[in-house]
C-alpha cells in the first residue's frame, strides 16, 4: 500500500508562537531547524528557549535533514492510511513526523530517510516530514 496524498491540517499559524516561529520559517524556505546550545553544543527539539541538557543559551541552525527511522506505526484503516513515527536525526533529537511518498509495508526500523516538506492547508505553510532515502 503507498501513502496517498492528502491535504494536512495545521490549526493555527507559525506566528501564535514567537519561540517556534524560525522553526515554521524555515520549513516554509525548505530548510529543517533545529535549536543547538551554545555552551554544550547538543542539538534539541522541540524548540525551546533554554538548553534542556545544561539550561545554556540557544541558536537556530539547519540540520542535515537525513536520519533512520527509530518507530513506526502504520494507520491502516485510516482513508487514506498513513504512517507516523519517531526519526532519529544525524545530529541527535528523535522528532515526530509522518512518513510520506512511500510504499507504508516496506518501512522498517533502522531504514535510512530524509526530510520533504509537505504544503499545509494554511496557505504558506509547509510541514517537514520523511521519506525514505
Amino acid at each position: 500500500m503507498a501513502y496517498v496524498a492528502r491535504k494536512v491540517p495545521f490549526v493555527g499559524t507559525p506566528e501564535t508562537n514567537p519561540e517556534t516561529k524560525p522553526f515554521f520559517e524555515g520549513a516554509s524556505a525548505g530548510k529543517l531547524m533545529l535549536r543547538r546550545c551554545t555552551s554544550c553544543k547538543k542539538a534539541h527539539h522541540y524548540p525551546r528557549a533554554l538548553c534542556p541538557f545544561c539550561f545554556g543559551e540557544c541558536e537556530w541552525t539547519e540540520a542535515s535533514g537525513k536520519g533512520t527511522i527509530y518507530t513506526f506505526s502504520v494507520m491502516e484503516r485510516a482513508n487514506p492510511p498513513y504512517a507516523i513515527g519517531y526519526v532519529a536525526l544525524e545530529e541527535g533529537p528523535k522528532v515526530l513526523t509522518n512518513f510520506v511518498d512511500c510504499d507504508l509495508k516496506s518501512l522498517k526500523i533502522g531504514q535510512p530517510v530524509k526530510v520533504t516538506f509537505v504544503p499545509s492547508e494554511t496557505e504558506g505553510v509547509s510541514l517537514p516530514m520523511f521519506t525514505p532515502a
